[in-house]
């Protein structure tokens, strides 16, 4: 197949961003079509990078309510929602060679699958369930969707990964386990923080093994609030932030996530995950750290369940 040009790609682009903040709405390709007076057929092959208008542009982002600046991708795309950020996030997976990240506990790509199953019940629990039309529900699932989605990719592509993962959140993880809101029944809270145990267990035989591909360092300050990932394709770097969170107490409704390729915003990233990594503790030192912090988080230590 033969390389694309630029304007191919900057179309393909645009298709993607299409898709995410469909998703993030929870439209259907129809709706779309039938608002805009267009085939069903017609939106697909926008989403997959065929040239589009400008007037068609500017129709789509007014519906889907965002500028057409972002669905352009000119300096700095926004995402009011976490199914649409994730979307644009496993989009951007696909092409990454390499994967730079500081999310709250540590990179989803790395986790098990048997706390993505726990990651996906904290999730449903911490979504409000007084949504009559079962927007709130419809989109959960679609966000569990869009994340196991990421998870195969990343295991069948293996694209390498750096893991900032920071002490703190840690140890808030093992202390309340991987849930979305505390009134679970004592059983299935003290499930919930053996899985996190397992979990970080896990982290820190990954940091003893150093597996090709991955690259974990453990940070003991305090790390930014806001969790940021750089992903490096073939001629092109993208940085996304994120108030976006799952785990322990998910958000997966509140804040406004960004993407940008502008090279000061990857310059200044690249460079605080640089120092991040500089000051981190890797390997056998960093799972020595990690197996302390399970000792000092054991079951005496632990929260008692309501």
């Amino acid at each position: 197949m033969a390389p694309m040009d630029g304007n191919e790609t900057r179309f393909l682009e645009i298709g993607r961003r299409l898709r995410a903040y469909r998703l993030g709405r929870g439209l259907t390709a129809e709706h779309i079509a039938d608002r805009l007076g267009l085939s069903r057929a017609a939106i697909y092959r926008l989403e997959k990078g065929e040239v589009v208008k400008i007037e068609t542009i500017q129709r789509i982002a007014d519906l889907l309510d965002v500028s057409v600046a972002s669905l352009l991708g000119v300096s700095v795309e926004y995402y009011d929602n976490a199914v649409a950020y994730f979307e644009r996030m496993r989009q951007l997976e696909e092409e990454a060679e390499q994967v730079l990240a500081h999310f709250s506990p540590f990179s989803y790509l790395l986790s098990s699958d048997d706390y993505a199953r726990a990651v996906a019940e904290a999730i449903r629990e911490s979504t409000p369930t007084d949504a009559g039309d079962g927007a709130a529900a419809r989109q959960v699932e679609e966000l569990i969707r869009i994340l196991q989605e990421r998870r195969g990719h990343a295991g069948r592509r293996k694209p390498l990964i750096v893991s900032i993962v920071g002490l703190q959140d840690l140890e808030r993880l093992l202390r309340d386990g991987v849930i979305g809101r505390f009134d679970l029944a004592p059983e299935v809270w003290a499930e919930r923080r053996a899985v996190a145990r397992r979990e970080v267990k896990r982290l820190a035989d990954m940091m003893r093994e150093e597996p090709m591909g991955i690259q974990i360092g453990l940070v003991e300050e305090t790390l930014p609030q806001q969790t940021f990932q750089i992903f490096r394709q073939k001629g092109r770097t993208f940085v996304a932030m994120s108030p976006f969170r799952f785990a322990d107490h998910p958000n997966i409704r509140n804040g406004v996530a960004m993407v940008t390729e502008t090279p000061e915003a990857v310059h200044l990233f690249e460079g605080l995950i640089g120092t991040l990594w500089q000051r981190a503790r890797k390997g056998a030192d960093g799972a020595r750290r990690l197996m302390r912090l399970l000792q000092t988080t054991g079951d005496g230590a632990l929260r008692e369940a309501p």
